[in-house]
């Protein structure tokens, strides 16, 4: 019971400090899309960026109404800079505490994401589009101030999705939900999602929204058509957009976070991640990555240079031939090392890679680094080039079976990479058991000059 009233406690004085922290500028215009922006994850700059792409295609697109991000406290001030450089107004606002961190299932990614009830504050707007980053618009949507209450769209069948929906914005209405914060409120996934499915129960039971001809707002709630929520997932079985409800304007990306549009690799893995960097590319472009990729380009191509001028080899070891056991160690100890080496050489270029930058720039440059790489390995190891860089051509073949642009739907697609896949593994199981032997001719070779301690140490050269 004292935990409880604590809690009462706490919510009023940020529903309090709230009244006054999101009056930063007044409003310009009558209604507003939002966003939000708060810090502690591992993917605070992804998704800063995709809130300026997503704000800036808005103004593109004619949105008349004011866009809005809702930025915790702790959001770099040269983030918030730039977003008002955009023509964005920030609100800066202090973290919610999240009650249901407890939870089993809960998810530490979603611990902030209650920061979205502040929309409800923003009261110098009529209504208010909040939106999840992840969104891409593809025309004007101005229709949905004309909705009521609160509207949202149903992807999954029971539950509403939160990554867009229409609200009124109310202190009353606000002050309400800290305190169903405050004292329990039923909430499945501990984030903004389970709560706000919680807090308006009988949405599905509600009429669809079409917006009056005349440009009048409705009162009450509604639901919002399909097509303001497009999930990817529903492009993907046919490789074409079919939503018969409502306008197809509105594409969202509800899948596993290192899935989002924004990452480099989304594209060609899934066809849709160009659609993302095109807005990108409109709207805002890479001049802040595209110095890193450079840099990356020519170090790559001076290892490729060096490599191929030094040739380098193994120094000469010093083993007698008799000392079997010796010999069997050597070889165990090459093969795990020779292994891990080229596992590395296929891993490490894509953690350099700037994750937000354009797919057509990041897998020549992945490519380009796993090569050069791997090129060391050949060198150093006195390997087949064509059995260490098998993996290489794999990867390229997989790039272009999957952003083949004639395929007839999607499950023709995903058998086409299948067939791939399936063909392609014992090549580069083969590749690999391949370097493996080699290793093992290559101790019984001259190159290891094994059991002639004496000898003066020489390079070998690799043709």
């Amino acid at each position: 019971m004292g935990m409880g009233r604590w809690w009462v406690v706490v919510a009023l004085v940020v529903a309090a400090a709230a009244e006054g922290a999101v009056e930063v500028a007044p409003a310009t215009r009558r209604n507003a899309y939002a966003a939000m922006m708060y810090m502690g994850t591992p993917r605070d700059y992804e998704f800063y960026v995709a809130t300026r792409v997503m704000m800036r295609s808005l103004g593109r697109l004619g949105a008349d109404a004011d866009r809005v991000v809702i930025a915790s406290l702790d959001v770099p001030p040269r983030w918030v800079q730039e977003l008002k450089d955009d023509g964005v107004k920030v609100v800066s606002v202090e973290n919610l505490k999240n009650p249901y961190e407890k939870q089993g299932n809960f998810n530490m990614r979603f611990k902030l994401t209650l920061n979205k009830l502040y929309a409800w504050s923003l009261v110098s707007y009529d209504r208010v589009v909040m939106l999840d980053s992840d969104n891409i618009f593809l025309q004007n949507t101005d229709e949905l101030f004309q909705c009521g209450q609160f509207c949202a769209v149903f992807i999954n069948p029971c539950i509403f999705h939160t990554g867009l929906f229409v609200l009124q914005p109310s202190m009353v209405v606000f002050k309400n939900m800290l305190h169903e914060l405050a004292v329990g409120r039923e909430n499945p996934d501990g984030a903004d999602q389970g709560f706000l499915a919680s807090y308006f129960p009988d949405l599905l039971d509600q009429p669809m929204f079409h917006p009056p001809a005349n440009g009048t707002k409705l009162d009450g709630t509604y639901r919002l058509p399909l097509g303001y929520q497009m999930d990817a997932s529903y492009y993907y079985l046919k490789l074409r957009w079919s939503i018969p409800c409502g306008p197809n304007s509105v594409v969202t990306f509800p899948s596993a976070p290192w899935f989002k549009p924004w990452y480099w690799w989304s594209w060609p893995v899934l066809p849709l991640g160009l659609s993302w960097h095109e807005q990108r590319r409109d709207n805002l472009g890479y001049s802040s990555e595209l110095p890193v990729v450079l840099i990356q380009a020519l170090l790559y191509i001076g290892v490729i240079a060096v490599t191929r001028l030094a040739r380098p080899s193994l120094s000469k070891m010093c083993y007698n031939r008799r000392m079997e056991k010796s010999t069997i160690l050597l070889l165990t100890t090459l093969r795990v090392v020779a292994a891990w080496s080229i596992l590395a050489a296929y891993t490490i270029p894509f953690f350099l890679i700037p994750r937000t930058v354009h797919p057509l720039l990041g897998w020549p440059l992945y490519l380009l680094g796993a090569f050069s790489f791997s090129w060391i390995v050949i060198n150093v190891f006195l390997l087949h080039p064509l059995a260490v860089l098998t993996t290489w051509f794999g990867i390229i073949g997989a790039l272009f079976v999957m952003a083949f642009p004639w395929y007839l739907n999607g499950v023709v697609r995903a058998l086409a990479v299948f067939a791939y896949a399936f063909c392609c593994a014992p090549l580069i199981w083969g590749s690999l058991v391949k370097t493996m032997s080699s290793l093992q001719i290559l101790i019984e070779r001259d190159a290891f000059r094994l059991g002639e301690p004496n000898q003066t140490a020489e390079f070998t050269k690799l043709y």
